[in-house]
């Protein structure tokens, strides 16, 4: 009897520790990147804040996507975070292909 208890006790902790959430935020830099040196920059200073677990620049594309453990930081905090080393960032809402698609289509037809 304790056997299985200790367990299912063992089961149900290591089932919470594997609920981590992983979400990605996209951003646009202000002043623009135009280097590796402000890739260095940003990517030197993003990964000290809490739950950041991946950084990408894309210098041509001017954007950022940073991967985050949604139970330690949101959005908000990672965006202010570019304030601490002299940038701006502006989130980037990408829009999905099927509904750009479907607007277009709503609006031919009036």
């Amino acid at each position: 009897m304790k056997k299985s208890f200790v367990t299912f006790a063992l089961m149900l902790m290591a089932l919470g520790t594997q609920a981590k959430v992983v979400k990605t935020l996209v951003v646009t830099t202000q002043p623009q990147m135009h280097c590796d040196g402000c890739e260095t920059k940003i990517k030197g200073n993003l990964r000290f804040e809490k739950g950041v677990k991946t950084i990408e620049c894309n210098i041509d594309a001017q954007r950022v996507t940073i991967t985050y453990d949604a139970d330690k930081t949101k959005p908000e905090t990672l965006i202010n975070a570019f304030g601490k080393f002299g940038y701006k960032a502006t989130e980037v809402k990408e829009e999905k292909s099927g509904e750009a698609k479907s607007e277009k289509g709503e609006k031919e037809k009036k």
